[in-house]
């Protein structure tokens, strides 16, 4: 499995409701440069799953050029992540949309079997991780973590 974890884009401040934050116009701005160098790199997600929390499934959206199947939200990824995170890992290429800290906690628990290491790695709003492997504990590799800077580097002219 080829398992990219994406932090949404950047989001606006407030209001109260965290769960209500929609992007701003400069987090869909860079997101789409994000989206552009994942096109580049010929990534085609047969699945993505995202967080319901609006700025995650505003990232999801834009990340639809790229989707082949289906586009789907689980309140499980904008919580701790569990064994019943792992079971909806499934498919050859699939794209989880989320949040910090917890999709760096469930990077760490995938590629370490720890998932108390989260904090080596570190994503920033729009980053995107790629790891292939079986989605288990400590049975995946991390091929490459991409700071959005580095995927907008990809595409400028």
């Amino acid at each position: 499995m080829d398992l990219f974890l994406i932090r949404h884009a950047i989001a606006e401040d407030g209001p109260d409701d965290d769960d209500a934050r929609p992007l701003s116009a400069k987090g869909i701005k860079r997101f789409k440069g994000t989206v552009c160098a994942l096109e580049l790199l010929e990534v085609r997600f047969d699945r993505i799953i995202h967080s319901p929390k609006v700025r995650a499934v505003q990232t999801a959206e834009l990340l639809a050029p790229l989707l082949t199947g289906k586009l789907e939200s689980s309140p499980l990824l904008a919580i701790s992540p569990s064994a019943a995170v792992l079971a909806l890992l499934s498919g050859e290429v699939l794209g989880v949309v989320g949040h910090e800290p917890y999709l760096s906690t469930l990077l760490a628990w995938l590629v370490t079997g720890e998932a108390t290491l989260g904090g080596a790695f570190e994503l920033k709003k729009g980053s995107v991780a790629r790891l292939t492997g079986s989605p288990t504990p400590a049975g995946m590799r991390l091929n490459a973590l991409l700071p959005p800077s580095v995927m907008r580097r990809m595409t400028a002219k």
